[in-house]
């Protein structure tokens, strides 16, 4: 069933919802702050930027990094039958147990930088009732298969969008302390599959060939990746006639159809936490390759939600670098990443809390006593 624009935001009027204005005052006396701090101008690179940007997000001269939350989504997906994944479809399940227990990479970052986490099971074809710390929303065992049918209904990728926003509204909401608002929210997902998922909605927001974004994922050799993108580009002329509306550029309905036909629910609950938290004023941490097309698709649907969005590193799935074009920020650090769950954006907080304990505490010359002369040292 083909999906029609006024279908879905009839059903989610807080799509249209308008995104909250960076402030461009606090914004403006955090750069004057930097030009005065006993360095070089400019020394601190992505730093000063990272500080500059969230004063604005703050509406405060000194931004903070303490109270952050951490949600990872996870879903099965129907185009795993189609062999695109180097691992079997009941490993989403087991995952999702694993971060029950605490044993996966985001729970020992989430304890690390002491952010609690939250699970949402959106849906597995194996069952996962019962779990400690583990949210269960269940759409539907998984998306339907996309090589034949969209992977979703408007009602389920209405729910599934639903489901990221109220995810950001539980973590404004269960704050220790009431009279601090939500810091950093850090999104992360898991679903065997899914970077086929990406990358096919991917190739429609870039008009790129699948061949020329298709990676290894989980771990495919050659000949994977090329039978993974074989599968993306007859996918995508199997459904060429119900996706006209990417000829309507600007069009509302571009990214939500691409959203329905080929996504996941774990990615759309990714894309409408990120509008969401544009909408409330929070500043969201991007993952990797997955993540990082879910905010694409955000931005999409209000470009102003790119105000909001911190990339945190660079993943090594080779078309994560085309996605970056449309956000005003790049990415703070390279690691060679390719986990998922979160993990890089968690990995990232500390240097985001660096970054605002440098602009914070540093002293001024006027303070320092230190000649104003040395802000226009060429740094080295």
């Amino acid at each position: 069933m083909n999906m029609r624009p006024t279908e879905l935001t009839t059903a989610s009027d807080w799509l249209n919802k308008p995104v909250k204005a960076l402030d461009s005052i606090a914004m403006y006396a955090a750069e004057e702050r930097q030009k005065q701090l006993t360095k070089p101008a400019g020394s601190l690179g992505k730093l000063e930027k990272v500080a500059i940007r969230l004063a604005g997000m703050q509406g405060r001269v000194f931004p903070r990094a303490d109270k952050v939350c951490i949600a990872v989504f996870a879903a099965d997906h129907g185009i795993a039958a189609e062999g695109v994944s180097a691992f079997p479809q009941a490993v989403t399940a087991e995952m999702i147990r694993n971060f029950a227990r605490g044993g996966a990479a985001i729970c020992v970052a989430a304890r690390f930088i002491a952010a609690p986490l939250a699970v949402y099971n959106l849906g597995t074809v194996s069952p996962t009732e019962g779990l400690p710390n583990v949210i269960n929303h269940q759409i539907a065992p998984q998306t339907a298969n996309f090589l034949y049918h969209p992977s979703m209904t408007p009602a389920q990728l209405t729910t599934a969008m639903d489901i990221g926003r109220s995810a950001v509204g539980d973590a404004l909401t269960q704050q220790a302390d009431k009279a601090q608002r939500l810091d950093l929210f850090v999104a992360g997902e898991m679903g065997i599959a899914n970077t086929t998922s990406a990358t096919a909605i991917a190739s429609l927001l870039l008009s790129i060939a699948p061949e020329k974004l298709a990676g290894p994922g989980t771990g495919l050799d050659a000949s994977g990746v090329s039978h993974k993108a074989m599968i993306i580009t007859r996918a995508i002329e199997f459904h060429r006639s119900e996706l006209k509306g990417f000829e309507q550029k600007g069009s509302i309905g571009d990214p939500l159809i691409a959203l329905q036909y080929f996504g996941g629910f774990e990615i759309a609950a990714l894309t409408g936490a990120y509008l969401a938290c544009a909408q409330e004023g929070v500043t969201a941490v991007v993952d990797g390759f997955i993540c990082t097309v879910a905010a694409l698709l955000a931005c999409r649907i209000n470009p102003q939600a790119a105000d909001w969005l911190i990339l945190s590193h660079s993943s090594a799935e080779p078309a994560y670098a085309m996605l970056l074009d449309g956000f005003v920020s790049q990415p703070l650090l390279n690691l060679e990443l390719r986990l998922g769950e979160g993990s890089g954006a968690a990995i990232a907080v500390p240097l985001i809390r660096l970054a605002c304990a440098l602009h914070n505490e540093m002293a001024t010359f006027e303070e320092a006593a230190v000649s104003a002369a040395v802000s226009t040292i060429e740094a080295t």
